[in-house]
């Protein structure tokens, strides 16, 4: 059983690339909008403040309209593909998922769950942050991902 909270959030400022990805391609632009969005901080000067994201512009489906980056200190300036951005202050179901991105769904079910039970809405627009790099932690079962769905309303 995951552990699900409720938690207020901070608006966080963004460095990310934005599309519209069919879900087969989903690992390739995650990939490629991190890559992006590095070089474009390493021009500019900035670190990122804390673990890559993925913030998800409604429900998947055979496209997903994602955004990919990294949290950031200050507004960047845009710079081919990378836009400055934000993940929303406010009240949100976090739950962090350890396992491999594939299981990921479960998790979801999970949270969905607890929406239903607490009689809560979910928002359009949710993240995940990435707590574990690969490269570092090369087993996927040891991989944490936190993820963060706005509560509509008060």
């Amino acid at each position: 059983m995951t552990t699900i909270q409720i938690m207020e959030h901070g608006e966080q400022l963004t460095a990310g690339v934005r599309e519209k990805v069919p879900m087969t391609e989903l690992t390739g632009f995650f990939s490629r909008a991190f890559q992006d969005t590095m070089a474009a901080l390493q021009a500019q000067g900035v670190q990122p403040t804390g673990a890559p994201f993925g913030k998800y512009y409604g429900p998947p489906g055979a496209v997903v309209d994602v955004e990919a980056g990294f949290p950031v200190a200050a507004t960047i300036a845009p710079a081919g593909n990378v836009l400055p951005g934000t993940l929303p202050a406010g009240r949100v179901v976090e739950a962090t998922h350890t396992g491999p991105y594939d299981t990921l769904a479960d998790t979801y079910s999970e949270i969905q769950s607890y929406f239903m039970e607490a009689k809560l809405a979910p928002e359009p627009v949710m993240w995940e942050s990435y707590l574990s790099d690969p490269e570092v932690e090369p087993d996927p079962a040891t991989w944490r991902t936190a993820i963060c769905w706005p509560v509509h309303g008060d």
